[in-house]
């Protein structure tokens, strides 16, 4: 049969339905098929928390992140009152995009006809609308959307019944608060287009047997198998840690830090909070990547990082900052050669999913929550 025939969504089901001692890989046509994306974008992507990035990227009256989340195109900003509100990126005149990635400003002025907004999206001028009598400015206000920040994160959801994200997330909190992640500062962040499905890059990040082989040139030498744990994931995110050695001195806890004791001090958590939103977090330092699908084979990534305030009074901290964007650069290039050549492998018409190692159980719990929400969609779709 051939695989533009296979239902997708039904591949994943019986593949899904598998124990994880006897699980494999996903099916091709998850990562392949328009119709498996549709299915995301629908059941996942509108209905889960999706995050822009980071709040001191968002610390001034004005500063603001674009962003299109399932077709939806919509605005960050900090208001004129320090609050963070997320609202349409469309002008309510003739629909045009409004503002463009990220930066600051004083007002939100349409690129198409200067139709001007206030921070809170409240319309503030429209030129040459006075010889229409229907039209009245207070009537016009640019749509509100679901906007929460949690740890320093700015998380924006289109689904008025998502639980919050403090709720969706407190286990996690729990379990890294001794690593303040609040108080990790952005240092850097770019957006980027690769050649392959989201949920491949994803995976990537969640299991850490690659890390010996693709990343034998930088961090492989750092990451035995043997010290990796993988525990069984939860319904809304899964992880694993690393033990990370003084090579590195910028991963492991500041001498200030006290609030990490033991093991805890060169502990690195790789977090996977569903849908997209991968952390790696280090007593010292983080990064971060946030995806979202173009299609089938593109996946947008929102990439940034930056230190723990612990380091940030050091007189070598730029130092170590250059130092950390060189190797996470690094890192991120064997990724997109990686993840790139899985893909085109999986657009073979013989290509099968292997069984898992028991370092790739972040990916059995992935393909659990993706068909647990396209279930839950569909069930409500059909009430």
């Amino acid at each position: 049969m051939a695989k533009d025939s296979v239902d997708p969504v039904e591949a994943l089901r019986q593949n899904s339905a598998l124990p994880f001692e006897h699980a494999r890989a996903m099916p091709a046509e998850v990562y392949t098929t328009q119709a498996f994306v549709d299915e995301e974008l629908e059941h996942v992507f509108r209905r889960e928390w999706f995050c822009v990035g980071r709040a001191s990227a968002l610390a001034n009256p004005g500063d603001y992140v674009t962003c299109e989340l399932a077709g939806e195109p919509i605005v960050v900003l900090r208001d004129r009152t320090g609050c963070l509100r997320a609202m349409s990126n469309v002008c309510l005149h003739r629909m045009s995009t409004l503002l463009q990635g990220r930066g600051t400003t004083s007002t939100i002025v349409c690129p198409y006809h200067a139709w001007t907004y206030n921070l809170d999206g409240s319309l503030r001028g429209a030129p040459a609308m006075s010889q229409n009598e229907a039209f009245c400015k207070d009537a016009y206000t640019l749509p509100n959307i679901r906007c929460e920040e949690w740890l320093g994160w700015v998380f924006v959801c289109l689904n008025p019944d998502a639980v919050p994200v403090a709720e969706r997330l407190a286990d996690v909190e729990a379990m890294v608060a001794g690593y303040d992640m609040t108080n990790y500062t952005e240092t850097f962040y770019e957006e980027h287009v690769w050649e392959t499905n989201w949920k491949v890059l994803a995976e990537n990040f969640m299991e850490s047997y690659h890390l010996p082989v693709c990343h034998a040139a930088t961090v492989g030498a750092l990451s035995r198998l043997e010290d990796m744990v993988c525990p069984p994931g939860h319904p809304n995110f899964n992880y694993h840690t690393i033990l990370k050695d003084d090579t590195l001195r910028i991963a492991l806890a500041h001498p200030s830090n006290d609030r990490l004791k033991g093991q805890e001090r060169c502990t690195t958590f790789l977090l996977s909070l569903y849908p997209s939103l991968m952390i790696t977090l280090t007593p010292g330092y983080f990064w971060y990547l946030s995806l979202h699908p173009v299609g089938p084979g593109q996946v947008h990534i929102r990439y940034g990082g930056g230190m723990s305030d612990d380091y940030a009074n050091d007189p070598d901290a730029q130092d170590n900052f250059n130092t950390l964007k060189a190797l996470l650069d690094d890192v991120n290039l064997e990724d997109r050669g990686c993840t790139e050549k899985v893909y085109r492998g999986l657009c073979s018409s013989l290509a099968q999913p292997g069984h898992l190692s028991h370092l790739e159980r972040p990916n059995y719990d992935f393909a659990q929550y993706l068909m647990a929400c396209i279930d839950a969609g569909r069930a409500k779709a059909e009430a």
